[in-house]
């Protein structure tokens, strides 16, 4: 009943999570066949990809005044938008144009994800709830349902002319739930409040952390359980599936969680639960062990993002909240990009096992972390 509670008292921003999930979904399962048609390498490929975070990075500048102006038409006028967008790839012919393409929908994609985590903030505030972790599970829902509506799709003949339009009508189906009432900011005297550097340093750190955890299982598990330990494609394509299956299960129980504890609380324990897992993946001698270690890490790092998102949101003042949530969230993106390309080199330089060990590591981080948002004379 809480998660159905939780589902109704932000119905608004899950529209929005569902309209992002929908949108990467259906790209992930399109990426063959957008590489295929611009006949590129997976090195170059992998570049192009780039063009998601440069267009994620202006979301720090232009999302704070994309809500104050937009008030609560921001969601379902920046879901249009990206519906828009997400039929662009259909014309993605060259590696220029795809590109522009994929800085565009990176630009779109974040705009509407940092406004959405406000909004789950500013419910979450006036509720005195926690809904942050079931926002993010339906993300993964929808992801997931996207990806297999594209696969097939693309099994019963459907070309990129006709699959990108027909995901963009869903995306766009979504935009007049989101409408909702926004609290308005009353006016300060004196000088502007400034934004709380300490407080995006540390919330930026919490999430970048768990978002690189996250980034490292679902490109590098399959290859660890073919390679390390010897399994078909099909054990190995059962690693990231482990971990997307795991972490909607953990989002939608950290919600129950959530509301019992703090988020410094459940932060601890989803990191104690994610360096087990991690551990036992990087010493498991056959794939049955690595599914129950991405199993275990899948269930600590589902929760550390949103849980940090939240607690950004909840400490913030409430006239910057939306741009301190923005400048957490880019922090927190960053972990997506890099930590692929990090654990590569740790798997050239001491092997697989040892680079999912230093996960374990950087996991281990996040505990110190969390005594000083503890400090805060607002935490509960």
């Amino acid at each position: 009943m809480n998660v159905l509670s939780a589902l109704r008292l932000s119905r608004a921003p899950i529209a929005a999570f569902m309209a992002v999930g929908f949108t990467w979904g259906c790209i992930a399962a399109m990426a063959p066949v957008l590489k295929a048609r611009i006949g590129v390498d997976d090195a170059t490929f992998g570049l192009l990809l780039l063009g998601t975070s440069i267009g994620l990075s202006t979301t720090l500048y232009v999302a704070p005044r994309w809500d104050r102006r937009m008030g609560r038409w921001a969601l379902p006028v920046g879901t249009v938008m990206l519906a828009g967008a997400a039929m662009l790839p259909t014309v993605g012919y060259t590696v220029p144009l795809l590109f522009v393409i994929l800085m565009i929908l990176g630009g779109l994609s974040g705009l509407t994800d940092v406004v959405m985590n406000a909004r789950v903030s500013e419910v979450e505030a006036r509720e005195a709830r926690s809904l942050m972790n079931v926002n993010h599970a339906m993300f993964s829902v929808a992801y997931a349902i996207a990806a297999l509506l594209t696969g097939a799709m693309r099994e019963a003949g459907w070309g990129p002319a006709m699959i990108f339009p027909a995901m963009a009508l869903l995306i766009l189906a979504t935009a007049p739930f989101q409408v909702m009432s926004v609290s308005p900011t009353a006016d300060q005297d004196g000088p502007a409040p400034r934004l709380p550097f300490g407080l995006i340093a540390l919330g930026g750190l919490i999430v970048l952390i768990g978002f690189m955890a996250e980034a490292t299982v679902e490109s590098w598990s399959a290859l660890h359980i073919e390679r390390t330990l010897g399994g078909g494609a099909a054990e190995g394509a059962f690693g990231p599936a482990m971990l997307g299956l795991t972490m909607a299960v953990g989002r939608f129980s950290g919600q129950a969680v959530a509301a019992r504890l703090s988020e410094v609380g459940v932060i601890r324990i989803a990191t104690g639960c994610a360096i087990v897992g991690v551990l036992i993946a990087a010493a498991a001698p056959t794939p049955f062990v690595a599914y129950v270690g991405f199993g275990l890490l899948g269930l600590g790092i589902s929760v550390i993002g949103p849980m940090g998102l939240a607690l950004t949101g909840r400490l913030a003042p409430p006239a910057l909240r939306t741009a301190a949530i923005a400048r957490v969230a880019v922090i927190g993106f960053l972990g997506f990009f890099i930590a692929p390309a990090l654990m590569g080199l740790g798997a050239q330089a001491f092997g697989l096992r040892w680079a999912f060990a230093c996960v374990a590591l950087l996991l281990a981080v996040i505990w110190p972390l969390t005594r000083f948002a503890e400090r805060s004379p607002t935490h509960r």
